[in-house]
C-alpha cells in the first residue's frame, strides 16, 4: 500500500535542497577551487596545475604518502585486534562475557588526540615503559617508541581507538550467518580452518569492509592526533596549517581536493576488491547460531585474551587520568607519577578558557542534536513510510558525511564563508536576474551585492562568528546516526497501528504524536545521544572553524591548553577526563537502547 501523501514530494525536495546547500555545496567549492586558475577571486578558467603541483612538491607528496600509510597501518592493526575478539564474543559463551564485551567498546569514549597526551607519558623517551625496561635491566638506553616523528605512536593510538567500529560490524555479520552452512561443510569433512576461509570469511566480508571503510577514512584524515604528536609531515596537518592562506593561495584547495579524491578512490577500490555482495543471499540466518560453552582452561584463555585487549586499549584512558592527577612536573623519568593533586580538575572547571569552551560545546552540541532529530524523523519517515521516487538518493546523501572526511567538510565551510552570500559580490547570473527585474541601483541590490550573510557567519574575518557554521557542521556530520536510529525504530513499528488510528478518524499529526513518536522515542534518544556526544568531542570542525578564543569548543580548548607551558597538559588532561565521562555515559545509554543494532550506525 502506497502511503505517500501529496506534500511528501514537497518535503522531499525541500530536504534535498537543504542537504545540497549544507553538504554538497561546501564539497563542490573545495573541489572546484582546486581546479580554478585563481580560486580566491574565481577569475580565469580551469587548470590541472594546482593539483599536479601537489604531486610535484616533495613535502606535500610525502604528507599524502604518510597519511595513506597511517590509514593503511591503522586499518590493518584494527582488523587484527577486532576479528578474534568478535569471533570469541559471537561464537562462544563463557564467564564474564557480557561485561568483557562491553569493555571492548571502552576506546570509543575518548578522542584519540586526547589519548595521545597520556600515551606520550607512557611511550616517551623517559616514559613509563622505558623506565620499566631500564629498571629491570633489560635496556641501558631508552627505546624510541615514538620515532619517525611519532608515526607508530599515531598508528597505535588510532587503532586502539577505532577497532570497536570494525568489531561491532563483524559481530553483527557473524550473528547473521546461517549455521546450517557451517554444519553442512562440517558434515562433508571440512576442517575448521577451511570452513572459516571458504564460508565464514566470504560471508562476513561486507561487514569487515563496512567497518574498515570508516576506520580508513577516519585515520586517513585524522587531524588531532598528528597535531598532538607534532607530526606535521601529513596531509591533514598541512591543510590545517594552510587555512589562513585560502584567500590568497590555491594550495589548500588542491591539497584538500587531492585528499578527498584519494579517499574516494581507495573506497571504490576496496569496495570492488573486498566489498562484493556475491554472497548476500546467504548471509541472513534462518535460525540463531548455537554458542559453544567454554569451560576450564579454554574459558580462562578466552577471558585473558579479551582482558589483555581491554587492558591495552585502556592504557590511553588510564594515562590521561594519571596525567590529570599528576602534580606539575612529577611524572618524568619515573614509572608512575611521584605526586598527585586534584587541583587540575578544579582548574578545568574554573579556567576561563575551559569554562567558556564547555559552555560553547554544550550549546553547539545541543543545537546540532535538535536539528538532527527534527530532520532525522522526517527523513526516516520518507525512507520507510513512503514510496517517493528518489528515496535512494536521499538515503545516499544522508549517509555521505560518513564517507566524506570531516576535515574536507570543515575546509568546505571555510571556503563557503569566503563566497557569496557570506562574502563578495553576487554571482553573474543573479546580477543579470536583478538587472532584468529592475533591482539594480536600489538599496536591496546593494545589500545583496555585498555579502548579505556576512554578519551571520564568517570564519577568517576580523570579527569572526563561526557559531552558525559550527552548528551546521556538527549537525551534518552526525545526521546519519539519528537517521539510522529512527529508520530502525520505524521498521520495528507496525504500520497497522497508524492505519487503525486513521480508520478511527485520527489525523496525521495526531497519529505521529500519539503513536509513532512514543514508539520510536528510544531510538531517537539513542541517536540523539550519539549525535550530542560526538558533536561535543568533534575535532576537525572545532580546530578549523573556531579561530577566536571566545568561540573555542572543548576540543579546541584542550589543544590550545596542551600547548601552554607549565600546567597546560595537566588541565587539558582533566578536561579530557570530563569529556571521557560524558561520552561513556552517552555510549552506554545508546548501547542499552539500540542493543545489537549499535553497529549499524557505523556503516557507510
Amino acid at each position: 500500500m502506497d502511503r505517500t501523501r501529496p506534500h511528501d514530494y514537497l518535503i522531499y525536495w525541500v530536504i534535498m535542497a537543504v542537504l545540497a546547500a549544507v553538504l554538497l555545496w561546501p564539497i563542490w567549492l573545495t573541489v572546484r577551487g582546486a581546479f580554478l586558475d585563481d580560486p580566491a577571486s574565481l577569475a580565469g578558467g580551469y587548470t590541472l596545475y594546482h593539483v599536479a603541483e601537489v604531486f610535484r612538491d616533495p613535502i606535500l607528496l610525502t604528507g599524502l604518502l604518510n597519511a595513506f600509510a597511517i590509514a593503511a597501518c591503522t586499518t590493518i592493526l584494527s582488523i587484527l585486534i577486532a576479528t578474534p575478539m568478535a569471533w570469541l564474543v559471537a561464537r562462544f559463551d563463557f564467564a564474564f562475557k557480557a561485561i568483557l564485551s562491553a569493555f571492548l567498546l571502552v576506546p570509543l569514549i575518548i578522542p584519540p588526540f586526547v589519548g595521545a597526551i597520556g600515551m606520550k607519558h607512557l611511550l616517551g623517551e623517559y616514559g613509563s615503559v622505558n623506565m620499566i625496561l631500564m629498571d629491570l635491566g633489560l635496556r641501558s638506553e631508552p627505546i624510541d617508541f615514538l620515532g619517525d616523528g611519532g608515526f607508530w605512536g599515531i598508528v597505535l593510538i588510532e587503532a586502539l581507538h577505532l577497532y570497536p567500529i570494525i568489531y561491532l560490524n563483524i559481530v553483527a555479520s557473524l550473528a547473521n550467518l546461517d549455521p546450517a552452512l557451517d554444519e553442512a561443510a562440517r558434515n562433508v569433512g571440512a576442517g575448521p580452518v577451511r570452513r572459516a576461509l571458504q564460508i565464514t570469511v566470504p560471508l562476513i566480508r561486507s561487514g569487515v569492509f563496512a567497518g574498515s571503510t570508516i576506520v580508513f577514512i577516519w585515520s586517513f584524515t585524522e587531524l588531532g592526533t598528528p597535531l598532538m604528536f607534532d607530526f606535521e609531515a601529513v596531509t591533514p596537518v598541512q591543510i590545517f596549517n594552510g587555512i589562513q592562506e585560502m584567500e590568497a593561495s590555491s594550495r589548500p584547495y588542491a591539497l584538500t581536493a587531492v585528499m578527498l579524491i584519494s579517499v574516494a578512490a581507495c573506497y571504490l577500490l576496496g569496495r570492488w576488491v573486498f566489498g562484493g555482495r556475491g554472497y548476500a543471499m546467504y548471509s541472513k540466518a534462518s535460525r540463531a547460531a548455537t554458542e559453544h560453552r567454554l569451560r576450564g582452561w579454554t574459558a580462562v584463555l578466552a577471558i585473558l585474551s579479551i582482558g589483555f585487549v581491554v587492558l591495552v586499549a585502556s592504557l590511553p584512558h588510564l594515562s590521561v587520568i594519571l596525567t590529570s592527577l599528576t602534580a606539575e612536573g612529577q611524572w618524568y623519568q619515573s614509572i608512575l607519577p611521584r605526586a598527585f593533586t586534584l587541583d587540575h580538575y578544579e582548574q578545568a572547571l574554573g579556567h576561563p578558557l575551559a569554562v567558556g569552551s564547555i559552555r560553547t560545546s554544550l550549546m553547539l552540541a545541543l543545537a546540532a542534536m535538535v536539528l538532527d532529530i527534527a530532520f532525522g524523523v522526517v527523513i526516516a519517515r520518507l525512507l520507510v513510510r513512503t514510496r517517493v521516487r528518489g528515496r535512494w538518493l536521499l538515503d545516499a546523501l544522508v549517509m555521505l558525511p560518513l564517507a566524506v572526511p570531516g576535515l574536507v567538510m570543515a575546509f568546505g565551510y571555510v571556503a563557503m564563508s569566503l563566497r557569496w552570500p557570506f562574502n563578495g559580490s553576487m554571482p553573474d547570473w543573479l546580477h543579470a536576474v536583478c538587472s532584468t527585474i529592475g533591482l539594480e541601483g536600489t538599496g536591496l541590490f546593494q545589500w545583496l551585492d555585498d555579502g548579505p550573510l556576512h554578519p551571520l557567519a564568517n570564519i577568517l574575518g576580523q570579527s569572526p562568528n563561526p557559531i552558525p557554521l559550527l552548528i551546521l557542521a556538527y549537525a551534518v556530520r552526525r545526521l546519519p546516526y539519528v537517521v539510522r536510529s529512527a529508520v530502525a525504530g520505524l521498521e520495528q513499528t507496525p504500520v497497522q497501528l497508524e492505519e487503525a488510528a486513521a480508520n478511527l478518524g485520527s489525523g496525521w499529526w495526531h497519529r505521529q504524536r500519539k503513536i509513532v513518536l512514543p514508539l520510536i522515542a528510544a531510538n531517537l534518544l539513542a541517536g540523539g545521544l550519539l549525535a550530542f556526544s560526538f558533536a561535543m568531542l568533534e575535532v576537525s570542525d572545532s580546530l578549523i572553524l573556531a579561530q577566536r578564543e571566545a568561540d573555542f569548543p572543548i576540543t579546541k580548548a584542550i589543544y590550545v591548553l596542551y600547548q601552554r607551558l607549565g600546567d597546560g597538559q595537566y588541565i587539558a588532561s582533566a578536561m579530557g577526563v570530563w569529556a571521557m565521562l560524558l561520552l561513556a555515559a552517552t555510549l552506554v545509554g545508546s548501547s542499552l537502547l539500540l542493543g545489537k543494532k549499535m553497529g549499524a550506525i557505523f556503516r557507510v
